[in-house]
């Protein structure tokens, strides 16, 4: 299968990979046979890729770090305790009222059961091909990233229960934001954004009284925006006095945001996401929380197009776990853009003199704003 960006996609090409909806339901399965009214709806619901069939690469298998099952638990629950909050009264003393933190602990066991067992894989980009609530799938994206790094990083189970729990609700407090804000697809007003950077003391207020919700949870909640420098917010809180939690939580937030379609801009590409963590280390970002994310994620996922620096066009086959950015490409396309009849495979991790110029034929993005 190849990872096609949408814009390049035509009727008549066969899906490879099924499209989900928030719920984690099949809308669009595996050899679905595109037509125009299917592209076109899959523009409107701001689909940017798809996992298209190709004789040439129909062994690629792009691994999944979490089940389908698990994915469809976890999108279920979200999505139900984040309504439900939304929806929930103040609370009054005396009145009992229901809590979520029961049937989120469940996710996070499946989760992590789900990526110990993955333990050596790297992070591919989740879900490119779903129809979801940007908050729903963006909790559960920094969740799986955010667990994995605490899984490579060498944290106890109990202590991946508290990180992932903290990531799964760190956005929480956008429940109390108005979906004008939210959604509002041009710049947000001065009176907005303040607005917007409220959703860390509404979700630690959400939170902070919820049982079987750690502390520390709340405190993401809380501090995920904080910055290394002290130009975050809340409360402009800077180095030791920001939870190692909030700032691994902080490093794949502003990634997820990166490489995920907003209403107000196109998503960046991994690597080019990559190195915008890179361009704030130090004063961003811990240099050594971006250094293990950047070992674990795979910039160039497996089944993405890529244009090598001698004008051959390839597809990446492959991703190994010890030099995530160097995949193994299997070449489909001279340098004048013939197409071979006997492809071959390049091992870049062994071939330190071949680059990767381009992907999928489109030019970096100049810039790209990290989400709120």
């Amino acid at each position: 299968m190849i990872l096609m960006p949408l814009s390049m996609c035509r009727p008549g090409m066969i899906l490879a990979k099924k499209i989900l909806s928030e719920e984690g339901i099949v809308l669009l399965g595996e050899r679905m046979e595109l037509t125009a009214r299917i592209i076109e709806r899959l523009k409107e619901c701001q689909i940017n890729f798809l996992y298209i069939q190709d004789e040439f690469t129909e062994d690629i298998i792009v691994p999944e770090l979490i089940s389908e099952d698990t994915m469809r638990v976890a999108m279920t629950e979200i999505r139900s305790s984040f309504r439900q909050m939304m929806d929930a009264p103040p609370r009054k003393r005396g009145v009992a009222y229901p809590f979520v933190g029961k049937q989120l602990a469940d996710v996070m066991n499946r989760v992590i059961d789900d990526l110990t067992s993955h333990k050596e894989s790297v992070v591919m980009l989740m879900n490119m091909a779903s129809i979801d609530h940007y908050l729903y799938q963006h909790s559960l994206n920094v969740c799986v990233y955010t667990t994995m790094l605490g899984i490579s990083h060498g944290y106890s189970r109990d202590k991946l229960m508290m990180l992932g729990m903290g990531a799964l609700l760190h956005d929480v407090g956008k429940t109390r934001i108005s979906l004008e804000v939210l959604k509002k697809p041009g710049s947000l007003t001065r009176e907005e954004y303040e607005e917007m950077k409220r959703h860390t003391l509404y979700g630690h207020e959400l939170l902070a009284n919820e049982p079987n919700i750690p502390p520390l949870a709340a405190l993401c909640a809380l501090q995920h925006h904080e910055r290394l420098d002290g130009s975050g917010y809340p409360h402009g809180l800077a180095g030791k006095e920001i939870h190692d939690f909030s700032k691994w939580i902080g490093v794949v937030d502003s990634y997820d945001a990166m490489t995920t379609n907003r209403i107000y801009r196109n998503p960046m590409l991994p690597h080019q996401a990559v190195e915008a963590l890179y361009a704030g280390t130090g004063t961003q970002y811990e240099q050594s929380m971006v250094q293990l994310f950047r070992d674990k994620v795979a910039i160039y996922p497996i089944g993405m197009t890529v244009r090598l620096q001698t004008g051959e066009v390839g597809v990446v086959v492959d991703v190994r776990a010890s030099c995530p950015h160097r995949p193994i490409v299997r070449v489909l396309q001279d340098e004048v853009g013939m197409r071979l009849n006997a492809p071959y495979e390049i091992d870049m991790s062994l071939q330190l003199t071949r680059m990767i110029a381009g992907v999928n034929d489109e030019q970096p993005e100049e810039t790209a704003a990290v989400g709120v």
